[in-house]
């Protein structure tokens, strides 16, 4: 199997990462199947789309021919069946829970052809904890876009142990495909490249503000005035959701069990007060 071999994708998650990831693959030519359990976020997701592409052809950013190629292109369903059974990539954009990804996993090695490959878009669960799951471990791996997926060029492909190089070349190959650059990561590690630095910067911020040494409007200003960054790391979390940052930290000290890897208070506070940023109208910031 090659790229030249992929004409239709299916992606996993309706959410903010799995509309835009499959609009980009729309938009660049495959047919594309998005599905989700949850009908309300379908019909988002194809709300977004049906605006999104004028708005683009509108700025000169999209010809009105790629546009419409790319509403084309693009169908939404809630059956899983339906979207994966005669797919030739499947790209999983579900929440970060791993129970919830095995269970997707297994259903889509079930559903799909012996040839599918199927990645996950998990930004710290590495695809070698899922992979067993599935009768075709060599066709599993990480494709790893960012938010918005749609703007953000990079995608980090992580290939586990169990990962074929014939798997991880055909997913470069798919990033380019779509207009993006991929990392290959020849090894598997937790947080990959972009998280793990950004982890590290994030954990400090957050011991910071939860000592009470500097507010968190303060520390976003400190990291974009004097380091140059586009965005602080609490106005990021609201973009990409607090919810999400309290399942990786949980979902990595139930893996650990060391307490440094639990959610910083802050976090917990604020993902038990339903305050989870942009989605909910209210983060460290108020979006109302």
């Amino acid at each position: 199997m090659n790229i030249e071999d992929v004409k239709k994708v299916c992606v996993i998650g309706a959410g903010n990462m799995g509309h835009q990831i499959a609009l980009s693959a729309a938009i660049a030519g495959y047919q594309v199947s998005c599905t989700d359990i949850s009908q309300e976020m379908l019909s988002k997701a194809e709300a977004f789309a049906r605006s999104y592409l004028p708005e683009r052809v509108a700025k000169g950013k999209l010809t009105q021919e790629q546009a419409d190629l790319g509403l084309k292109n693009i169908s939404f369903t809630q059956s899983l069946e339906e979207a994966a059974g005669d797919s030739d990539f499947v790209i999983e954009a579900a929440v970060e829970k791993i129970n919830i990804k095995r269970k997707l996993f297994a259903d889509l090695d079930r559903i799909t052809p012996t040839r599918t490959i199927l990645a996950t878009n998990s930004s710290f669960i590495v695809s070698s904890k899922i992979a067993d799951v599935t009768k075709r471990p060599d066709k599993v791996c990480n494709m790893h876009f960012f938010n918005p997926a749609l703007v953000m060029k990079l995608v980090e492909v992580v290939q586990g142990p169990h990962t074929s190089t014939e798997t991880a070349q055909i997913t470069m190959d798919l990033c380019k495909k779509m207009g993006k650059n991929g990392a290959w990561l020849k090894k598997e590690i937790y947080g990959f490249l972009v998280n793990r630095i950004l982890a590290a910067l994030h954990h400090e911020a957050e011991f910071l503000a939860d000592m009470g040494i500097a507010t968190p409007e303060e520390i976003d200003m400190a990291v974009t005035d004097a380091l140059g960054h586009p965005m602080g790391p609490f106005r990021l979390m609201d973009f990409t959701g607090i919810d999400l940052a309290y399942y990786i930290g949980m979902e990595r000290y139930q893996e650990t069990r060391d307490p440094k890897d639990k959610p910083s208070p802050l976090i917990v506070e604020k993902f038990t007060k339903g305050e989870w940023g942009r989605k909910t109208k209210k983060g460290f910031y108020s979006y109302e």
